[in-house]
């Protein structure tokens, strides 16, 4: 999916993933809106994962899918991933990747892997309520419970 940064369109994700059970197998979905183009991604992990862990992939995968820098919107249920991206992650790197007390970031892994997806866009993070009728919210979580069940037939 490609982007005119100089027309000032923005590309607008939503995401969601999840597990079942919680760690699981996992599904992530990805809802990716440019003008009157539309893009669904999902994707499964039938090794044992977490609900955070599939949270924080859907976004990677959605930026990293943008094949030019551009304006983005990134829509997510999970507070999770917005205040990681957007509070703590600043103090995670100045703190060598420890939390406030000292213990290792969870996942640092997939915060640093966003991290480098946001760099070359202008990103702006958004909390959505789950479950509360938001189209593109419920389809994004339909297509991670689908990546959940396919994982769920693999494992």
């Amino acid at each position: 999916m490609s982007a005119a940064g100089e027309t000032g369109d923005i590309v607008t994700i939503h995401t969601d993933g999840g597990c079942r059970p919680n760690p699981g197998p996992g599904g992530w979905g990805a809802v990716l809106r440019f003008g009157t183009h539309v893009r669904e991604l999902y994707g499964a992990e039938p090794d044992s994962t977490t609900n955070n862990r599939m949270e924080l992939t859907a976004p990677i995968m959605a930026l990293e899918t943008l094949n030019r820098p551009c304006e983005v919107h990134v829509f997510t249920d999970s507070t999770y991933v917005r205040s990681g991206i957007t509070s703590w992650l600043a103090g995670w790197k100045r703190n060598g990747w420890k939390t406030s007390t000292k213990q290792p970031v969870k996942n640092a892994d997939l915060w640093q892997r966003l991290e480098t997806a946001c760099e070359r866009h202008q990103v702006e993070w958004f909390w959505v309520k789950g479950h509360a009728g938001v189209a593109d919210n419920e389809l994004a979580d339909q297509l991670a419970t689908r990546g959940v069940e396919e994982a769920s037939a693999r494992s």
